[in-house]
């Protein structure tokens, strides 16, 4: 009986280490799901945009769809998306802000769409700075909304820390990475096997501007106990709303989403 506990405790033991070390190594795959293109491909959207390369360095090319307003916008929304595909997969939420006079420019992380590069925490974070500097130039700071979804409300909420802004808008943000992967590797030191951190909680705490998060009841992959966190770290003047029955890619299908976002955009 001894030598059959101690034998599964072994097979336990080197599923545990076979398990770790597989997620260290391949995390990049687990995490994100980029479709790369080709520098040439064209997009075949049906809201007026322009299709905008920036060169950061020599390996680094920032690739931005900026889709425009018929009059002359009232301010622009730098929109932050989520771990998959590509812009392309996003374009169609473009409308939730064009319709308010707000132009939306999208950016893909390197190694989405038709951006390059390396693929760290601390180039999502320059790309986004980047992003925004070109944004100051044809807007004033109060003119400016940052916009993250999913994956992209860390990196939102890392500018909106550091960058004057209008307003920071989170739908269905995490506490932060590590958190994140503790919900799903409870017995694992996540900390320290995780390369990217994204401490959406840390960031809040340096956010002056109004903050907004739209979450759902029945988030799956970003669970509404993870991001519930974060509400305590909210000012006084900011909100935390609560979309009974959303899920993580659906909230653009309740109407409380609608009617709250769109008075943030009055």
């Amino acid at each position: 009986m001894k030598k059959r506990i101690i034998k599964w405790i072994k097979i336990l033991l080197l599923i545990y280490i076979i398990t770790g070390i597989g997620f260290y190594l391949l995390q990049d795959m687990i995490l994100f799901h980029p479709v790369s293109l080709k520098p040439g491909y064209k997009y075949n959207f049906k809201q007026p945009h322009r299709d905008i390369n920036m060169k950061l360095d020599s390996v680094s090319n920032l690739n931005v769809i900026e889709f425009t307003t018929g009059d002359s916008a009232r301010g622009v929304v730098l929109y932050f998306h989520g771990n998959k595909k590509n812009i392309g997969w996003y374009a169609k939420y473009a409308d939730n802000f064009t319709k308010q006079g707000y132009e939306v420019w999208m950016i893909d992380y390197p190694g989405y769409g038709k951006s390059t590069g390396r693929f760290t925490e601390e180039d999502l974070y320059r790309y986004a700075e980047a992003l925004y500097q070109m944004a100051r130039t044809g807007f004033a700071s109060d003119s400016i909304i940052i916009y993250g979804k999913s994956m992209g409300t860390g990196i939102a909420a890392e500018l909106a820390s550091t960058h004057l802004c209008k307003q920071l808008i989170l739908e269905t943000p995490y506490y932060s990475f590590t958190e994140l992967g503790k919900h799903y590797l409870p017995i694992y030191p996540v900390e320290k096997m995780l390369h990217y951190k994204m401490p959406t909680y840390h960031f809040l705490a340096d956010i002056k501007v109004p903050v907004t998060i739209f979450h759902g009841t029945n988030d799956w992959i970003i669970p509404y106990s993870n991001a519930i966190k974060l509400k305590p770290i909210l000012k006084s003047t900011d909100e935390f709303i609560t979309i009974d029955g959303g899920s993580h890619n659906d909230l653009n299908n309740y109407p409380l989403f609608h009617q709250k976002l769109d008075s943030l955009l009055k």
